[in-house]
């Protein structure tokens, strides 16, 4: 056989030649944008030849502070099949976390939206390394040394002659949510993300093909789009890409303008999606399939999805540290209908390219479905390490320790229970924070529910819940807690609670309970009785 390198570069030219004719939709304030693959290559073969006459050379991160949009997707390509890297900044970090990992990545170029501006200029004085901002929309010359996207993209011609990359060059960084510490940063070779790529697309996992339309939700600021701008681009499906434009009432609106057949998000969109169906019209028919993940994915919203709109809702798991696909919730052969949303609603079934294993200290523990342990992983697309630090704790022997907490049944099926340091232990025994939030946004008077623990002088620890009511809710604590008696073990049920307006979410819309316990201890987050004073 040829030894043949996996580099994006043979990704790029054939849904360039192949899928010439497919279309990538990038909405704006005040347009819609439509271009074929065809003519997006070309204008990638102009950037990078704009890049390089800007003195980008291979091997030099190159940041990108982007929504998603065409501009967005044409830096996912140039800038990796040019031999840079493609560091994908996240718009909604703290300015101290964006100014971080600017400086510990060494990006030397920033290619950002001009309605990002604002925000990027907070951190500008504190940036060592960067020597120019290229600007998508109107340059208003409030960066230093900044240029306009469309005036050096104009002034080179089609053509680049591509360098010959060795796959295990880096092709893209992302960095971690930074719920714990510092951000950490994740580097993604040619070789792990064309094998990732090719992985995702198989049947048995999202199965795009140049038929689909997807809708392209997740940032590509997280965790590469979860991969899907790579796929899409492979497989010639068209991309509707929503720029800024993530509430529930213009994505609908996206749906029955574009059709899409396939989309993407954390259920925090979802459940955005739900509510606003709830007082409104709202036409999802086209979609054959949607993916959810970032956080865990309450059976209700499965449930309610099906119900409503007869659309499946497929779990998926990973990390930024797993390029991100680790595991899907795709039923298995011979599943009763009635049965699929039993496989649905599970964290996912591990694919073909990761090995998984669960661990307690030095032991490992069997896939028997009852079995607690950390998962870990390890494969052609999973971290070994972390870009520039020693975390000699978070990789040993070869594995990803993951920080999840769960079981593997004999088939693979993964069910998380919770992250390690969210899991409650009380009295000696484990209580699931996420299984606890699962149940009570099955209310249907819940719109969003974050549970912590909390000390206790008897038990250690026990559950609090927080919960954020709908509006018009005449739910009482009491009726909360009847709620959960049905549904989870008594010994479960909290006796602390807290009725609040909104639960803190992360840069990637995860619920962040490290703001919650910070709240709980500073005494902010008060515990009630009353349901009377908060509404969603």
């Amino acid at each position: 056989m040829q030894d043949f390198p996996l580099t994006l570069t043979m990704l790029f030219r054939h849904g360039a030649r192949i899928h010439a004719n497919s279309e990538v939709v990038s909405y704006h304030a005040d347009r819609v944008d439509r271009a074929r693959f065809g003519a997006v290559a070309l204008r990638t073969e102009q950037l990078a030849a704009a890049l390089k006459r800007l003195g980008v050379q291979e091997g030099d991160r190159v940041g990108t502070f982007c929504w998603n949009h065409q501009q967005n997707l044409e830096a996912y390509w140039a800038i990796p099949c040019m031999g840079a890297v493609n560091h994908t900044l996240n718009i909604r970090l703290f300015p101290e976390q964006l100014a971080y990992i600017i400086n510990h990545a060494g990006d030397r170029v920033i290619i950002v939206d001009d309605i990002l501006i604002p925000v990027l200029k907070k951190v500008v004085p504190e940036l060592k390394t960067v020597e120019r901002y290229i600007v998508v929309g109107h340059n208003d010359h409030s960066l230093p040394n900044s240029v306009s996207y469309e005036e050096i993209v104009g002034r080179e011609e089609p053509g680049f002659e591509w360098p010959e990359l060795k796959e295990t060059a880096a092709a893209a960084m992302c960095y971690t949510s930074g719920t714990t510490g510092n951000p950490k940063g994740v580097v993604y070779t040619h070789r792990s993300t064309f094998i990732h790529t090719m992985a995702a697309g198989q049947a048995a996992n999202l199965g795009v093909t140049e038929h689909d339309r997807l809708l392209m939700i997740p940032p590509m600021f997280h965790a590469n789009a979860w991969g899907l701008p790579y796929l899409a681009w492979m497989s010639g499906a068209d991309m509707i890409m929503p720029g800024r434009f993530l509430q529930a009432e213009p994505l609908c609106r996206m749906v029955a303008a574009e059709r899409p057949t396939m989309t993407s998000a954390v259920p925090t969109i979802l459940n955005d999606i739900l509510r606003y169906s709830e007082t409104h019209p709202v036409d999802l028919s086209s979609l054959r399939l949607m993916t959810c993940g970032g956080a865990a994915v309450p059976r209700a919203l499965t449930e309610k999805y099906y119900q409503r709109f007869g659309v499946r809702v497929i779990q998926g798991w990973g990390m930024t540290e797993t390029s991100p696909l680790a595991a899907i919730a795709v039923p298995p052969r011979g599943t009763p209908p009635e049965q699929e949303i039993d496989f649905l609603s599970k964290t996912g079934r591990v694919v073909a390219g990761v090995e998984m294993r669960l661990a307690v200290d030095d032991e490992i523990l069997p896939w028997d479905g009852k079995s607690i342990g950390e998962i870990e992983v390890r494969g052609p697309w999973i971290a070994g390490s972390y870009f520039g630090e020693e975390t000699p704790e978070k990789f040993h022997d070869g594995w990803l320790r993951t920080g999840d907490v769960g079981t593997i049944d004999e088939t693979g099926f993964v069910q998380i229970s919770d992250r390690a340091k969210d899991v409650i232990k009380s009295g000696g025994e484990w209580i699931s924070s996420v299984d606890l939030e699962g149940q009570l946004m099955a209310h249907p008077e819940v719109a969003e529910a974050g549970v912590i623990g909390v000390p206790d002088e008897r038990w250690d620890e026990r559950p609090l819940a927080c919960v954020v009511l709908k509006h018009g809710s005449t739910a009482t604590i009491d009726d909360l807690k009847a709620f959960l008696a049905a549904r989870v073990a008594k010994w479960w049920v909290p006796e602390r609670w807290a009725i609040v307006s909104e639960i803190p979410k992360t840069s990637v819309g995860k619920f962040d309970k490290k703001v919650l316990r910070a709240k709980y201890k500073e005494g902010s987050l008060t515990e009630t009785e009353s349901a009377a004073e908060h509404r969603a």
